[in-house]
């Protein structure tokens, strides 16, 4: 393994596009868990699926598109579906849930069109639905570092905002925080890390990433910044062991990152309960 990744380009692209992810993926996870937005995730990959798909079709018909990286429409996709979606929050605002289930349906729509015109599925496609480890190129590692630096830029200039508004929006409203806006440019980050993941984990499974290390996180963690070193330290696990997996036998890395991180997560379940029993156990002991 250490060989192939030190002669292959294709490999080094893979693992270092997927600790990247592995980082970036939990960290703004944990907000959109605590925020209870984890079904915007699976809104805003099926709308990328609908820009890759697109992409792949317009690759078909026109000699322009041909030369173009997929992801780049796939990303103006996903953005242009989480400004949507907060365009439709304000609309309905008693209703606000309802702006999910519009742009995932608008998402999976455009999908089946544009797959449907680019005459089904073909290899390609298949790699971005649920990842593939030889398709990661070197424009797409560039491209995932550069949404990388975003993302650390971003939290790190309006953690103290998102931590506020996570736990306490109407206040935050109230205190005069622009949450509006905050809000809006969470999404568009989260839309872009959404976009980035994508080769790695592939469409249909980047949510995953986004979301079963935080609760892993949470079932430990005794504090908001303990859970997000956790749920980071759980993404990375997940991550290199899937890709390790996922090369030696040949198969798609978004099933095995995610299968791994449910295995971490049940372990992480079911060792707390353990390590709770004989605490339990324990006291018990030193009472009698």
């Amino acid at each position: 393994m250490i060989e192939a990744l030190l002669n292959y380009e294709f490999l080094q692209n893979a693992f270092a596009s997927g600790i990247i992810i592995g980082l970036i993926a939990p960290l703004l996870g944990v907000f959109i868990v605590v925020r209870r937005l984890s079904l915007i995730a699976d809104a805003l990959s099926h709308v990328t699926l609908a820009g890759i798909a697109g992409s792949l079709y317009l690759s078909q018909t026109t000699a322009v598109f041909a030369l173009l990286n997929p992801l780049y429409l796939g990303i103006v996709a996903a953005v242009t579906g989480s400004v949507l979606i907060e365009r439709l929050r304000r609309l309905y605002k008693h209703y606000e849930e309802l702006a999910i289930p519009i742009i995932m349906s608008a998402g999976i729509g455009f999908s089946a069109i544009f797959i449907s015109l680019a005459n089904g599925f073909s290899s390609d496609l298949f790699g971005y639905l649920f990842g593939s480890v030889s398709a990661v190129s070197r424009q797409d590692l560039w491209i995932v570092l550069s949404i990388a630096c975003i993302v650390v830029i971003f939290l790190g200039l309006f953690y103290k905002e998102l931590f506020l508004m996570s736990f306490d929006e109407e206040y935050s409203k109230a205190s005069g925080l622009p949450s509006r806006w905050i809000h809006l440019l969470f999404m568009i980050v989260t839309a872009l890390v959404i976009a980035a993941s994508m080769r790695i984990v592939g469409i249909l499974l980047v949510s995953s990433l986004m979301t079963l290390p935080v609760a892993a996180s949470m079932r430990m963690a005794k504090g908001f910044k303990q859970a997000i070193l956790y749920a980071v330290i759980f993404g990375e696990a997940a991550v290199i062991i899937g890709l390790v997996c996922a090369f030696y036998l040949n198969i798609a890395p978004g099933g095995t990152i995610v299968v791994t991180s449910i295995i971490i997560l049940l372990l992480v379940i079911f060792g707390k309960k353990i390590w709770l029993t004989f605490v339990t156990r324990d006291e018990r002991g030193r009472l009698a």
